[in-house]
């Protein structure tokens, strides 16, 4: 995987900041992960094995196109539960088994425009010093109130080169299922600013709710922090053409 996005032709249809990010990933065997991909994907493997994610954020200054940021409604806490994929025609991209989101609207909106599963949810990021704890409790759709709690220590700076890290993070798309369509949806930014990451607790449902029976009660194999990046999304397309 290149750390670094290809420039994409054309004006974004959305833009958004994802700061304060944390990466929490477990191997699991690919078979696992096939069972909740879209047709025309398969599971992307590193060392052999496939990968599930959990990844805390804060969603800040969203917009529509080129346009300004959305006051208030562009910026909110959010988690998502993801899995990698690479589709017929090579497009590494990820594949988001669940979303929690705490503003409504948002959920409304990403549910109708590109099939993505987000749920409305409960959620803080409080940060202090260089220990960061998020909370999360769904309140729709179903299950209510599965969410938990991750908290992180941040540590140094990570070098470059990592290919397992590039791997999990590199990511320049996802894949969608839509209307009996697997649609990829592009995005470019920089090169995510990387950091060693402690885990100091970890109390989650959102795993299991997505599917992946045991995965909370081990540790992660992999645990990263970020800044964060400022990221640009394209115009989706039907995952089998050749562009």
């Amino acid at each position: 995987m290149s750390p670094t996005a290809r420039a994409l032709a054309g004006r974004p249809i959305m833009h958004q900041q994802w700061r304060d990010l944390t990466f929490l990933h477990w191997r699991v065997d690919p078979v696992v992960v096939a069972s909740v991909l879209p047709p025309g994907v398969r599971p992307d493997t590193y060392d052999g094995s496939a990968w599930v994610g959990l990844i805390p954020f804060r969603m800040v200054d969203a917009g529509v196109g080129a346009g300004p940021s959305v006051a208030w409604l562009g910026t909110f806490a959010e988690t998502n539960v993801r899995v990698y994929t690479v589709d017929d025609r090579g497009r590494r991209g990820i594949v988001f088994c669940s979303l929690e989101a705490s503003r409504l609207a948002v959920v409304l909106g990403a549910r109708v425009s590109f099939g993505l599963p987000y749920c409305w949810a409960r959620m803080r990021v409080d940060v202090t010093g260089d220990v960061l704890t998020y909370t999360t409790r769904r309140r729709w759709p179903g299950p209510r109130r599965v969410g938990g709690k991750i908290v992180v220590r941040c540590g140094e700076v990570r070098q470059s080169g990592d290919g397992l890290a590039d791997f999990l993070t590199a990511r320049w798309g996802l894949h969608t299922r839509w209307h009996g369509r697997t649609l990829y949806v592009p995005n470019e930014h920089e090169t995510w600013p990387l950091h060693d990451a402690e885990l100091l607790g970890l109390d989650d449902g959102l795993l299991l709710a997505a599917g992946f029976r045991g995965l909370a009660t081990r540790p992660p194999d992999s645990v990263l922090y970020s800044p964060g990046v400022t990221t640009r999304f394209h115009r989706p397309f039907d995952a089998r053409h050749p562009r």
